[in-house]
């Protein structure tokens, strides 16, 4: 059992694989035995798998979710210049790739409650240049996207889903359906990468379509832009999941549910020993999504942040900052952006947010540790 004197970990992959070792240990060995090592059976395996789980037409497993994000552009036939509105709190391969297609990201903010954009904020930066709309599902819960995909159909624009945080939550539509994050607009794409709540154990991605024409434009440009081999419609990328991956990510599947279960058991712990702490602000929940928690993240007033961090840290508490800087101040986007001018919520929301540990496998006594730890600091 872990306890509070353990190495406590943001993250801790070492005791998730621990509980399923026989089951990854007979996966990974299968392949080395069968040394189908790129395309082998495992991948088709998963697609079908995921396909299942998430309800969505088509699963395209890729290298990675900056990849997927990448071709998800470059299968909707955007021009140089193209204008595509996108959070400017959110990881930066959101953004990264919209830059290194040569079109032109343009950032807005978020809700301060969710952190993620809606369509009030996207609707004031159309502009007739604006071809797409990448809304990311920001620590585990949707965006609403009931309201931004009403919106990109009347304006004409592509809807790119960033689920790479939120596999396995669920979207509930004004009429009561639900749906699975990642599958509502044009294109959803996800990441694999170890630390997210479906994580293999080096670099994986893959995008989801209910659009047979879509799904066919992704899979060739994903081959190097090929249908049949040596023969190369368009310009492509080589961008595929191993199959040692997939393998790994078959066991891990059918877990998806539970792991996602123990976040939000985490979560809902910390809310009820930190609600009502006088300078601290918990996670909210969006009315509309389930959050599956990839991560746990506060709001602290920005003068005590610094502070509360050392204090987490002088007890062996790690925490991290998700995002520090907005995207229109990192150096690689400056070109994209007026100079002088901020959005507020982003500039509050780098300043004051701060995440704690939250994993599958934490157990009561570590997270007493942990929330006793954050209270003492407010309270003393």
């Amino acid at each position: 059992m872990q306890t509070a004197l353990a190495n406590i970990q943001m993250v801790d992959l070492k005791g998730q694989y621990q509980k399923i070792k026989t089951e990854i240990d007979a996966a990974v060995l299968e392949c080395m035995v069968s040394a189908q090592f790129i395309q082998g059976p495992q991948v088709k395996e998963f697609q079908l798998a995921l396909e299942e789980y998430l309800g969505v037409k088509h699963v395209i497993p890729c290298a990675n979710g900056t990849d997927a994000l990448q071709i998800a552009l470059m299968a909707l036939g955007l021009e140089p210049g193209d204008e595509v509105i996108v959070p400017t709190f959110t990881y930066v391969a959101t953004a990264e790739v919209i830059g290194l297609l040569r079109l032109t990201p343009v950032m807005v903010d978020v809700d301060p409650n969710t952190f993620n954009i809606t369509a009030e904020i996207i609707e004031k930066a159309i502009t007739p240049r604006t071809k797409a709309i990448v809304p990311v599902h920001l620590f585990g819960q949707c965006a609403d996207m009931e309201p931004i995909m009403a919106l990109a159909e009347k304006h004409g624009l592509f809807v790119i889903e960033d689920n790479a945080q939120a596999i396995g939550a669920d979207y509930y539509f004004s009429n009561g359906r639900k749906q699975k994050a990642g599958t509502i607009a044009h294109i959803g794409s996800t990441s694999f990468f170890p630390s997210k709540n479906l994580g293999c154990y080096g670099d994986g991605g893959a995008l989801t379509t209910n659009n047979d024409a879509l799904a066919e434009k992704i899979r060739i440009i994903a081959n190097h832009g090929q249908r049949k081999k040596y023969y190369h419609e368009v310009l492509g990328v080589n961008s595929r999941l191993d199959t040692i991956q997939a393998a790994i990510l078959n066991v891990k599947l059918p877990y998806l549910d539970q792991y996602c279960a123990a976040r939000q058991s985490v979560a809902s712990y910390y809310d009820q020993n930190l609600k009502g702490i006088t300078g601290l602000k918990i996670p909210a929940r969006a009315a509309n999504s389930t959050h599956v928690f990839h991560q746990y993240t506060l709001q602290v007033a920005s003068h005590l942040r610094s502070n509360l961090i050392a204090h987490l840290a002088n007890h062996g508490i790690p925490s991290m900052i998700y995002y520090p800087v907005p995207l229109y101040r990192q150096e690689a986007f400056k070109i994209y952006w007026e100079a002088g001018k901020s959005l507020p919520v982003t500039e509050m929301l780098c300043e004051s947010v701060v995440s704690l540990p939250i994993h599958t496998e934490m157990d009561e006594e570590l997270l007493s540790f942990i929330a006793e730890t954050v209270a003492s600091f407010f309270n003393k």
